[in-house]
This record gives C-alpha cells, structure tokens and sequence, in this order.
C-alpha cells in the first residue's frame, strides 16, 4: 500500500465526487436491506393467513403492499448504485487520464541515457497496463471495499436487531470465507504478479521481432523467430493458466461456505420457531436473504485485495520512472533568443552507460552566421559534439557557451526550440509525408513545405508517388528509401527556419551527384544561420567556414580546406583517397 500512497493527490482532487459516492454508497445499502424485511413480511402474512389470523382479502392488501415496497425499495437501490457507479467509476477514469498524461509528460522530460536502460516494449507496458491496474484499484477497489463495509455494517445489525442468536450461528462461516479468499488472494496476486511481469517481456520482445521484420526476412530467419515467440507464448499461457486454476477456485469455495450457512439458518431458525424463540416463519427467509447478501461482499474481499496487490505492484514500476529525475533540467524560465554564437571550453565528455571517454579537453569557438564541419574516424565524438549543443547530455567537465551564456543557463526547451537538427538516423512518423515535413513547423503552408522540399532534392521523388505530399508512411517511414529519409528529414529540419542548424552525416545515403545538389542549395541559407555539419566525405566539408578534424575525442586538426590541405596531415590524406576514390568510379 506505500506506493499507492502516490495516487492520494489524485483522491484530493476528485475529493467532491468521492465523497458523493460514498454518500450515495450509503443511501443504497439502506435501501437494499428492506427488500429481505418486506419479503419477510409477506411470508409472514402468509402464515398467519394459513393460520386464520387473517382475512383473505387482508392477505391481499398486505401481499400487494410488500410486493410494491419490495420493487420500490429495490428500483430505488439500482437507481442509486448506478449513481454510486457514475461518481467513483468514472473518477477511476478521470484518474487514469491524468495518470497516463503524468507518465507521459515525464517521459518527455527524461533524457537519452534513460532510454538507453529501457526497452520500448516495457514503456508502454506501464503506461498501458500498469495504469490498468491501478485503474482497478481506484475504481471497483474503492467502490467494493466501501461497499462492501457500508453492507456487512448496515446488514449485521438489522440481523442482530431481529434475532441475536440466530445471527450468531448465521455468521459462523462468514470468517471462515473471509480467511479462505484473503488466503486464495495472496496466492492469485503471486501468480498475477508472474505472469504480468511475463506480458511485458512479451510485448517487448513482439515489439522487437516487428521493428527488425526486414533484417528477419533478409536473414530469412522467420522460422527460428517463430519458435522463439511460441516459447514465449507458451511460457505465458502456463503463468496465465496457473492464475485460472487459482481463479477458479473462488466460486465452489464461496458456494460451499454460504451453503453451511443458509442450512444453519434453516435448522437453527426452524428449532427456534419450533420452540418458540421466533414467532414469525418468515424471519428464516430474512436471515437466508441476509446472508446471500452478503455473499458478494464477502467474496469480493479476496477479489479487492487482489487488486490492491496487483494495483499496488503495478504502481510501484510505475514509480520507479516517476521518481526517475530527469538528467537535463532547466535552471530558468526565462526565454533568450538565439543569435548563434557557440563556444566550447575544455569540454570533457564520458558516457556513464560505457564509460566511455568520448570527447577529452575541446576548446573551439564558432561565431554566428558560419559553417563548421567535423570529420574523423567512426567513434571520434562528432555526433557527441552535436548531441551536447542541443543539450541532449550535459558535459563531464568543461563548458558550453551559447551567445557567451553557459548552456545550463539556458531553458532547455527555449534552446532547442530554436535549434533544428537532422539526426543520424531519419526518424519518420507513420503519417503523411505533408505532416512529416510539417512537423518542424505545424502551420507551414504547401507552398512552404514544397519549397524545402525542392531545397532538399525530394519534390521530385514525393510528386511521383500516387498521393504526392499525402503519402502515408510506414512505420518509421519504412515506404522510403534510405537517401529519400534523410532528405525529408532534411526539409523538416530547414522548415523550422531556426538560427543554429544541425546535420549529423545526414547525406551518407545519397549519392555524390545529389549530395552535391542539396549543399548548393544550402549555401543560401546556411549564409543566415550558424550551421554545423557531420560528414565523412571531404565534398561535405570542403566549402565550410572552418574544418575540424576529431580523432578519439580530442581535436587532431582545424582550419579552411586549403589550409589543412597544407598541412598535409589527416585532412589532406582524406581528400587524396577519396578523390582517387571519384576518379577510379
């Protein structure tokens, strides 16, 4: 129950509906225990008829007004638990709302190196079906477990008010049922709690199998994968079977123990009547109705516990990334414009998942308005160097000046927001190709998106499709080629029109012919904005406004084309292999 101590403010904000609930729990439950009194009543006219107490046409009037009461009473007690429903169900509801906008907003907020621990598959594993579960336990938990105090309250003392004696012996296995589901419960939340953790490694291991479908079909390695699942299916069908039979075991047991008690009540009340203790026969009905109405209660405990349990671990993985602080965070609200300048300082950076020492001591300094390109080995830091200016990762040692103000000084998404990148890998959304481009700009027009579009070398390729801009993607924007991803994330990246430009080697795949084409579109508008490029090919570099070459984390050369050419190191190296590389095509 301590981590479901998290959902109190939640309870404090529907406090009014809660509250109305539970009034209206009350009203329901006092309604509903007249319906075994009238029943009562009307078996017993009808003894007194048989007995000659009464007149026919008095046992009449009597019958009809029971019967009345008895519908009047019970229509009145549906009415009321639809209400009681209405308030706390649909509480459980708002409550699961906010919940899954909480774990998503949070999610937003933490950084790459948390995704990096996870797998995508257990994401949405608590955000969908642990919020399920503490759904349950805010909602028909609640409801039951206020329910059922309100009833056993309200009907133990009408039935100690009638016949003391004969409650006692009416109640005697309610104990026992009671110990016996908390007991089941316990079990059915162990056997739960396996085969929920089972579903999630289900879901990401499906999760995975989908993403990779191509590598699999490439590797033609589908029926492997498909033993593999069906191990995985298997494992959770047996978890899921084991929580069946337990499941299963609630209802004989709850039949058998309520069944002891009406046959007590039967033999018990009949030696009572016969003695003289209990003068009317239909106080026997009373006590069974008594007794059948608290069968559900009573059944429930062991249900509700359940779900407390489940509730209560569900809530605790949920936690666990709630209580996850965010590695980047904002030290201010204030909003900065962006003019372009950027400087770093003796920046060290070491990745905690691998530790490894990525970038050691770079000092460089790029004024507003240049073009920088960053070549060196696979692994050099280049994409670091990016990732720490959009403040993806904060550095290990050193600084970063952003317009002479260190970068943690800045409000991360003012930053960002005025910072337009192309990552390494072309991320697509399952939407249209318009919507993709759009999505560095919500409210640009056709005109805007084809123009960027055109400055990208994508037009061509998009208005040959059947639907033009309207294409719906695949996941991931599988329906592209690799060259045509990249250039539609390029276009997405110059629509937003922000002041510092990012592209992390975002023309690997496309050729030279079209690599050539997109940079001499760019030149105009890398002119207005700082502008920094990943690249591995010297045709990316060559024309920046300055060169700077990385090798194992530390800065081995820099410089304009033609002076690194003149040092005749690294760079110029580069340049002679892989110009002998364009002669040899």
């Amino acid at each position: 129950m301590k981590e479901l101590q998290k959902l109190n403010k939640y309870f404090l904000k529907y406090k009014y509906r809660f509250l109305l609930g539970i009034i209206i729990t009350i009203a329901s439950q006092i309604f509903t225990v007249f319906t075994p009194q009238y029943v009562g009543d009307a078996i017993t006219i009808l003894q007194d008829f048989l007995q000659n107490k009464i007149s026919a046409e008095a046992t009449k009037t009597g019958l009809w007004n029971n019967m009345l009461l008895i519908i009047g009473t019970t229509l009145i007690a549906g009415f009321l638990t639809f209400l009681m429903r209405q308030t706390i169900i649909v509480m459980s509801r708002h409550i699961e709302f906010d919940l899954k906008n909480e774990i998503y907003n949070h999610y937003q907020k933490l950084g790459l190196d948390f995704y990096k621990r996870q797998r995508t598959g257990d994401l949405m594993s608590r955000i969908s079906e642990d919020v399920a579960k503490v759904r349950q336990y805010v909602g028909p938990a609640v409801m039951y477990s206020i329910n059922t105090l309100i009833r056993m309250t309200v009907v133990i003392v009408q039935m100690y008010i009638i016949s003391p004696k004969l409650s006692w012996y009416a109640l005697i296995p309610v104990p026992f049922l009671a110990i016996i589901m908390l007991k089941l419960s316990k079990e059915i939340n162990r056997r739960s709690f396996a085969y929920q953790q089972n579903l999630s490694k289900l879901s990401s291991f499906s999760q995975e199998i989908f993403s990779g479908i191509r590598v699999i079909k490439a590797y033609a390695l589908e029926d492997k994968e498909s033993k593999a699942y069906d191990l995985a299916t298997t494992e959770s069908k047996n978890k899921y079977m084991r929580l069946a039979y337990s499941n299963a075991l609630i209802g004989p047991l709850m039949v058998l123990l309520i069944g002891i008690s009406n046959l007590l009540i039967v033999f018990i009340g009949a030696k009572m009547y016969i003695s003289g203790e209990i003068t009317e026969i239909g106080i026997i009905a009373q006590f069974i109705l008594y007794i059948n109405m608290l069968t559900w209660p009573i059944a429930s405990l062991g249900w509700v516990s359940t779900m407390i349990q489940e509730a209560d671990s569900s809530q605790k993985r949920i936690n666990e990334f709630l209580n996850e602080i965010p590695s980047i965070q904002s030290t201010t609200n204030e909003m900065r414009v962006l003019d372009g300048k950027i400087v770093f300082e003796n920046v060290h950076f070491i990745y905690e998942d691998t530790k490894i020492h990525a970038l050691n001591n770079v000092t460089f300094t790029i004024n507003k308005g240049e073009t920088v390109a960053f070549l060196g080995k696979t692994g050099s830091g280049k994409s670091t160097i990016l990732q720490l200016i959009s403040r993806l990762y904060d550095v290990s040692s050193g600084s970063i000046l952003i317009d002479n103000l260190n970068i943690k000084d800045w409000n991360v998404e003012n930053l960002r927001n005025q910072i337009a990148v192309v990552p390494q890998d072309a991320f697509l959304f399952s939407d249209s190709i318009k919507n993709n481009i759009k999505f560095g700009k919500e409210d640009a027009s056709q005109e805007e998106i084809e123009h960027y579009a055109k400055v990208a070398d994508v037009h061509k390729n998009i208005i040959r499709f059947e639907n033009g801009y309207e294409t719906i993607l695949g996941e991931r924007g599988i329906t592209l080629s690799g060259g045509q991803k990249q250039r539609v994330s390029i276009a997405r990246a110059l629509i937003k029109d922000a002041p510092v430009l990012l592209l992390d080697d975002c023309l690997s795949a496309v050729d030279t012919e079209t690599e050539e084409q997109i940079l001499n579109n760019l030149k105009d508008i890398a002119k207005k904005k700082t502008t920094l490029i990943v690249t591995h090919r010297v045709s990316s570099a060559k024309n920046a406004d300055k060169i700077i070459i990385l090798n194992e984390g530390e800065i081995l050369e820099q410089g304009t084309h033609n002076q690194l050419l003149s040092l005749n190191g690294y760079y110029a190296n580069l340049y002679k292999k892989q110009l002998a590389e364009k002669d040899v095509i």
